[in-house]
C-alpha cells in the first residue's frame, strides 16, 4: 500500500483532525542567489492551537513536496525552505489521532507514512532548509532533521523530543538522525534524559549549541536573516562543516548512561526509553534505513501498549482537565484580589509569599509571632528574588517592585485591614488554626477570603465557630510550591460559590492545577500516600527488612521509594497525618509505633547518605522494634496496591472528587506519579487489582486503555 493510500485510510478513522496546510510561495533570495520555494505549515489557528501532523496534514505536506520536487527537477528553484506560523513551527503528531488507533497495522502505517514523506526533504534535487521559528516538538523537530540545513530562533523556549515522556519513541527519524548528527551522548540527553526529567525543553540558543541547528538568529527578523544566510550557503559563501560523530566506545557509554537514567526514573516499568536506546545503539554504524525501520516497529508496538494509552490519558488530564476544573463555580462570581495576607513566615509561608507576589503582582504581607520570624520570612523571599535576578529571569526593575510588594508585620489588624485574600500556613493543629481564623475574622474586610493550607484537617470544623464560615476555603499546596503544580481546593460545608469562585480564579492566576475536593480527612493525595505508606510501614513493623519493603514499589516506576518520600515529607508530618486519618478511619489507617519513636527521638531522616548509597541510619534502626513476619517484595507490593485500590474506591463512593480522573490528576501533579501509570487508576485496572479488590474497573474500557 502506498503512503497516500495509508494516509487516506488513517484519515477515515480520524475525522476530527485539525488540518495543517502546507502553503508554497516563491521568492527571490537576497544577493541574486536565485528563486526559492518556501513551505509554511499553518493550521489556520493562532499559537494557542499549535500546528500538528495528522493524516490529512501529512498528505498536504506530501502534496507540497510533490510541487517543489517537480520544480527542483526542472531547475526552476535553487532550494526549498520549511517554516511555521507565528510562534509555532510544528509540535508533532496529532495525539488525538493516535488515541483512536485500534490495530497494529494502523499504528505501523503512522510510522511508515511519516518517514516516507519527511525523507523526501533530503532527497530533493536541491538543498532543503528548516527554519525553526517557534515551538518545535516531536515530529516538528524531526521533519527539520530530514532537511539539509537548519536555523533556529533565539526566542524559542519549547524545543524537544517528548515522546519518551509520553510512552513513545521519536519515530519519524529522531532516534536515527539525531545521534548521527550530534553524537550519541547529546542525543541521549535530548531523547531520554530530558524527556524523563519532567519533559525538559531546550531553548533556541541550546539547540544551536548542541549542533542541532546550523545558525541562530534573533526573533525580530528571524526569517529575513535565515533567508540571507540561506543565500550565503547556496552561493558558497558559508560552508557548513559537520564532523562525523564518535562511533567508538563513547557511543556505547552514552547508551549505557541512558539505560542508567531510565532505570533510575522508571525502573523498567515503561518500555519507551529502552526502545529508544535500542535504536540509538543500532544506528551506531550510520545505517539510516535500518534505523527508520526500527523506529516504525517501535512506534507500532508502543502505540498498541497500555503504557502509551496511560501516558496519553495523563497528558490529556494535565493539558485539558486541569485547565477546566470540574465543579468550579461560574468564574463571573469571583471577586478581585488586590492584596494578599499570609499568616506565618516559615518556609511554606515564605514560598507562598514568593508565588503570590510573582503571579498576582499585588502587595503581600506576612505576619508571625515575633519580629525575628517575620524578618526571616521576608528576607528569604527577597533572597529568592535576588537569585532570579542573577539568573536573568527578572529585570532589576521587576525585582525591585516585587521586593517592595513583599513586607512583614506583627500587627494583623493593620496588615490585613485591606486584604482580599488571607491564607494561613501555621502549625497543623486544629486549636491553633481556629484561633488564627478567629483573630482574622475580627480584622479583615467583610469580603475577604479566609484560606487554609491544611494538609489533613477539617476545613468545616476550622470554620465552624466563625460568624461567616461561608468565606472559608481549603487551599492546599504541595511542597516544593514552585515545583508541584497541584492545588487541592476544598469546599467546606458552608463555603459559598463566590468564595469558591475567587479561590479558583486565584489558583488560575498562580498557574496551578486546581482540583475541587470534598472536605474529607487528608483530601486526596495525602490520603492515598498515607494509606499506601501505612501498609509499607506496617510490613516493616511486622518484620520485613526495611530495604525489602522500600524496594517493593520500584516496579511501578514511582518518582521515589516510600522511605525517600517519608524523608521528603518529614517523619513528624507523616506521623501527624497518619494520626489524623487513624482517628477518622481506624480500621484502615494505622499509626506506626516505630515511626512514632523516630519522631520522638527528633530524627528528621531515616537514611544515612554520607557513604554514597543510602543506608538505614543505625540510630534509626536501633529505635525499631519489629516482629517476625517477613514478607517478600511481591507481597508488600500487592498489599500496598490493594490498599490503594480500596481507598480510591471508597473515596469515589464518598464523593471526595467528581471522578477517578481527578484522583489521577492529583497524583500526577501533586505527587509526581508517572504518566506511564496514568496516575494510578489505569494501572490498577490493567493489572486486575481494581477488579479483584473492588469488583469493578475504575475507568471505562477504552479510557487509558486500547479501544475495544
Amino acid at each position: 500500500m502506498s503512503s497516500a493510500e495509508q494516509l487516506r485510510k488513517a484519515a477515515e478513522i480520524f475525522p476530527d483532525e485539525v488540518v495543517t496546510q502546507a502553503h508554497v510561495r516563491h521568492l527571490e533570495l537576497p544577493h541574486g542567489a536565485g528563486r526559492f520555494a518556501l513551505i509554511t505549515l499553518d493550521n489556520g489557528h493562532d499559537h494557542k492551537k499549535p500546528t500538528t501532523f495528522g493524516p490529512r496534514s501529512l498528505a498536504n505536506l506530501d502534496a507540497a513536496i510533490d510541487r517543489v520536487a517537480a520544480e527542483a527537477d526542472a531547475g526552476e528553484i535553487v532550494g526549498v525552505g520549511l517554516t511555521g506560523k507565528p510562534f509555532v513551527f510544528a509540535v508533532g503528531a496529532d495525539l488525538k489521532g493516535v488515541e483512536v488507533i485500534a490495530e497494529r497495522e494502523q499504528a505501523l502505517a503512522i510510522g511508515i507514512g511519516g518517514h516516507a514523506i519527511f525523507r523526501r526533504l533530503n532527497s530533493l534535487a536541491v538543498p532543503s532548509f528548516a527554519y525553526y521559528n517557534g515551538a518545535a516538538l516531536g515530529g516538528g523537530v524531526e521533519v527539520g532533521l530530514h532537511c539539509t540545513y537548519r536555523t533556529v530562533s533565539d526566542s524559542i523556549g519549547a524545543f524537544g523530543l517528548p515522546e519518551v515522556f509520553l510512552g513513545l519513541v521519536p519515530g519519524w527519524g529522531g532516534c536515527t538522525l539525531l545521534p548521527n548528527l550530534i553524537g550519541a551522548e547529546r542525543a541521549v540527553t535530548v531523547i531520554v534524559e530530558n524527556a524523563l526529567n519532567q519533559n525538559r525543553m531546550l531553548t533556541g540558543p541550546k539547540v544551536y549549541e548542541l549542533g542541532i541547528a546550523d545558525a541562530l538568529f534573533e526573533a525580530a527578523d528571524f526569517l529575513e536573516q535565515s533567508l540571507i544566510w540561506t543565500s550565503a550557503v547556496l552561493r558558497g559563501e558559508i560552508e557548513i562543516a559537520r564532523q562525523d560523530p564518535d562511533r567508538g566506545e563513547t557511543w556505547d557509554q552514552a547508551v549505557a548512561r541512558g539505560r542508567e537514567i531510565a532505570d533510575e526514573k522508571v525502573h523498567g516499568a515503561a518500555p519507551a526509553a529502552y526502545r529508544a536506546l535500542d535504536i540509538i545503539a543500532q544506528v551506531r554504524n550510520g545505517d539510516l534505513r535500518a534505523g527508520f525501520d526500527a523506529e516504525d516497529q517501535a512506534l507500532a508496538d508502543l502505540i498498541m501498549s497500555d503504557e502509551l494509552r496511560s501516558g496519553l490519558y495523563a497528558f490529556n488530564l494535565v493539558q485539558r482537565r486541569a485547565k477546566r476544573p470540574v465543579g468550579a463555580p461560574d468564574k463571573s462570581l469571583a471577586r478581585p484580589v488586590t492584596k494578599v495576607g499570609i499568616v506565618g513566615a516559615g518556609l511554606m509561608a515564605s514560598q507562598l509569599a514568593l508565588l503570590f507576589a510573582r503571579r498576582l503582582q499585588v502587595p503581600v504581607v506576612l505576619t508571625d509571632i515575633d519580629q525575628e520570624r517575620v524578618d526571616k520570612g521576608v528576607g528569604w523571599v527577597h533572597e529568592q528574588l535576588d537569585m532570579l535576578l542573577l539568573k536573568g529571569r527578572l529585570s532589576q526593575d521587576q525585582a525591585n517592585r516585587l521586593k517592595a510588594n513583599v513586607t512583614g508585620s506583627l500587627d494583623k489588624a493593620s496588615a490585613f485591614a485591606d486584604a482580599d485574600f488571607v491564607i494561613e500556613a501555621v502549625f497543623e493543629e486544629m486549636g491553633v488554626k481556629r484561633q488564627v481564623f478567629a483573630e482574622l475574622e475580627a480584622v479583615v474586610p467583610e469580603h475577604a477570603i479566609l484560606a487554609t493550607n491544611t494538609s489533613s484537617l477539617s476545613v468545616t470544623e476550622m470554620a465552624s465557630r466563625l460568624a461567616h464560615p461561608e468565606r472559608v476555603v481549603g487551599f492546599h499546596f504541595f511542597n516544593p510550591v514552585a515545583v508541584l503544580p497541584l492545588l487541592e481546593i476544598v469546599r467546606a460545608e458552608r463555603t459559598d460559590d463566590a468564595s469558591l469562585a475567587t479561590a479558583f480564579a486565584v489558583a488560575k492566576q498562580l498557574k496551578k492545577s486546581a482540583v475541587l475536593v470534598k472536605d474529607a480527612p487528608a483530601f486526596v493525595v495525602n490520603r492515598i500516600l498515607t494509606r499506601f505508606m501505612g501498609e509499607v510501614l506496617a510490613s516493616i513493623d511486622e518484620g520485613t527488612p526495611v530495604e525489602v519493603a522500600d524496594n517493593a514499589l520500584a516496579p511501578l516506576g514511582l518518582p521515589m521509594s516510600p522511605m525517600v518520600l517519608l524523608e521528603l515529607v518529614g517523619p513528624a508530618v507523616a506521623h501527624h497525618v497518619a494520626g489524623t486519618l487513624h482517628e477518622a478511619f481506624p480500621e484502615r489507617f494505622g499509626v506506626s509505633e516505630n515511626l512514632g519513636r523516630v519522631v520522638a527521638a527528633g530524627k528528621r531522616t531515616l537514611y544515612d547518605h554520607s557513604g554514597g548509597k543510602p543506608q538505614l541510619d543505625p540510630e534509626v534502626a536501633a529505635l525499631f522494634e519489629v516482629g517476625d513476619r517477613v514478607l517478600s517484595e511481591e507481597q508488600v507490593r500487592a498489599r500496598a496496591v490493594d490498599a490503594i485500590a480500596e481507598e480510591i474506591g471508597l473515596m469515589l463512593d464518598e464523593g471526595v472528587v467528581a471522578e477517578a480522573q481527578d484522583i489521577d490528576l492529583c497524583l500526577i501533579t501533586g505527587a509526581g506519579w508517572p504518566f506511564h501509570l496514568g496516575g494510578i487508576t489505569p494501572y490498577l485496572d490493567r493489572a486486575g487489582v481494581s477488579q479483584r479488590v473492588l469488583g469493578r474497573r475504575l475507568l471505562a474500557p477504552g479510557v487509558a486503555s486500547l479501544p475495544e
